[in-house]
């Protein structure tokens, strides 16, 4: 981006887009690193965020959908500020992940890609994170939690609902 040109992301954010693009001898290597830390910033990969990266890393804005597109972490319509992703890959669907992911549905009263009312929680279900020794489990935000029953979510809504509430503790 020239430096005329208007970005839609915090100075310290456009600054760390610029050292990306410099760290990698192929410019499109810092796409997914580029789309994560806007998710982060804005909460969601919007078409102004896409349009920006595409510009950045001279790519076209559906070479960066697409890539998006791809990866579960990465959303085009807004979150919750927790965004749970419940597994349900083989390893975590054989340990009760879907009792897991019907008791946060119960307890959030949001199905499938929902956000609550009060926009605290989003929930989705997911093909894998990563933790099949530890199934099931579930990632929220960047936090993983293993081993889990259906009795562990009241628990477990009820730390982040405590972080959202200014209380800390999980």
């Amino acid at each position: 981006m020239s430096a005329e040109t208007m970005s839609i992301f915090s100075p310290q954010l456009a600054a760390r887009f610029d050292a990306l693009v410099e760290k990698y001898p192929v410019k499109r290597s810092a796409l997914i690193p580029m789309m994560l830390y806007a998710q982060d910033e804005i909460g969601y990969l919007s078409d102004a965020a896409i349009a920006e990266i595409a510009e950045r890393l001279s790519l076209t804005q559906l070479d960066v959908r697409n890539v998006a597109s791809y990866y579960s972490m990465l959303r085009f319509k807004p979150a919750g500020k927790f965004n749970v992703q419940v597994c349900t890959n083989i390893s975590c669907m054989l340990r009760g992940a879907y009792e897991v992911f019907e008791r946060f549905q119960e307890e959030l009263g949001v199905g499938h890609k929902g956000v609550t009312k009060d926009g605290v929680f989003s929930l989705e279900e997911v093909e894998c994170i990563g933790a099949c020794c530890w199934a099931p489990a579930i990632q929220v935000n960047y936090d993983f939690h293993d081993e889990l029953t259906p009795d562990h979510v009241p628990g477990i809504i009820a730390g982040y609902r405590g972080q959202a509430n200014g209380r800390g503790g999980r």
